[in-house]
């Protein structure tokens, strides 16, 4: 699987989201990320470990301590591979605006009035 689709795979869990939000606050450990999660650990530690593997976070490890980072590289190539969508809709919507400078000039048409 190539690394974008890994990222979109990632990040369609909410709860995964929940915990790259977490981290854009600053690194936390598996305990701090479980708190607000009616989850157990184990599972807090699956949803960590899909994070690692598409990139997403890196988890360290300091004596006993092993904080988790958010690495924010792969929503880059996110934001990268939707700009090219961005623009399409930014077309449109410059060429309704277009249309409807069209109209407001015009008036009215016959069956309109």
């Amino acid at each position: 699987m190539d690394r974008l689709s890994l990222v979109f795979a990632a990040l369609a869990d909410p709860t995964r989201r929940a915990i790259l939000a977490r981290l854009a606050d600053g690194e936390a450990t598996v305990n701090q990320l479980a708190e607000p999660f009616p989850i157990s650990l184990q599972a807090v530690s699956k949803h960590l470990k899909v994070l690692e593997q598409a990139g997403l976070i890196t988890r360290g490890r300091d004596a006993q301590w092993r904080p988790c980072r958010l690495e924010a590289a792969p929503l880059r190539d996110i934001s990268a591979w939707a700009d090219q969508y961005r623009r399409f809709w930014d077309e449109r919507y410059d060429r309704l605006d277009d249309y409807l400078r069209t109209l407001q000039q015009t008036g009215p048409s016959e069956e309109e009035k």
